[in-house]
């Protein structure tokens, strides 16, 4: 089984390549200028991403810096204990509906203190899979096609994401402890 998937794996790029060049060829299609018109409208569309995205990668950059989010994280640390929920994964939870990257280095950072097996490391590793980058898909997915009216799907994105870290720490807790 494994080495049919690996096959499958190896093929199926070059295969769907080939595929699309015959059904341009079948269709009469001048495949490579409509390559070469998509390439440049994807350069055009990155090159208009660019300021949402180097502001939200310097509004994280300012957040973790500063210790604004540490100072928060000490300002809830006993309601997070009250409910049974581990401060040191309160850093995960607020930056993963932002930036995946940045979520994905806090998760990096708790496996690496706590190990994978642990607790938190399982934690982590399940909330990183059970929420999303909220913030990053609004901007970058609704800054390509202009949408600017965003208010309910970042309110949707905010609570599925809240729902997710509940979800996450419930079924850990209730798995590993």
């Amino acid at each position: 089984m494994v080495e049919a998937m690996t096959v499958i794996s190896i093929w199926i790029v070059p295969v769907t390549v080939m595929f699309i060049l015959l059904v341009a060829i079948i269709k009469k299609v001048p495949a490579y200028e409509v390559f070469v018109e998509g390439g440049k409208e994807g350069l055009k569309m990155s090159v208009s991403l660019l300021p949402f995205l180097l502001g939200m990668l310097v509004a994280i950059a300012i957040l973790r810096s500063s210790g604004a989010l540490d100072a928060f994280i000490q300002l809830v640390e006993p309601i997070l204990i009250k409910v049974g929920i581990p401060a040191e994964i309160a850093p995960l939870a607020i930056l993963r509906p932002i930036s995946g990257t940045a979520a994905l280095s806090v998760t990096s950072e708790i496996i690496q203190v706590y190990g994978p097996d642990s607790f938190l490391g399982r934690l982590a590793s399940t909330m990183q899979g059970s929420t999303d980058t909220t913030f990053y898909i609004l901007t970058v997915y609704f800054g390509a096609v202009g949408i600017k009216k965003m208010g309910n799907a970042l309110k949707i994105g905010l609570i599925a994401d809240f729902i997710g870290i509940i979800v996450s720490v419930i079924i850990v807790t209730w798995l590993f402890m």
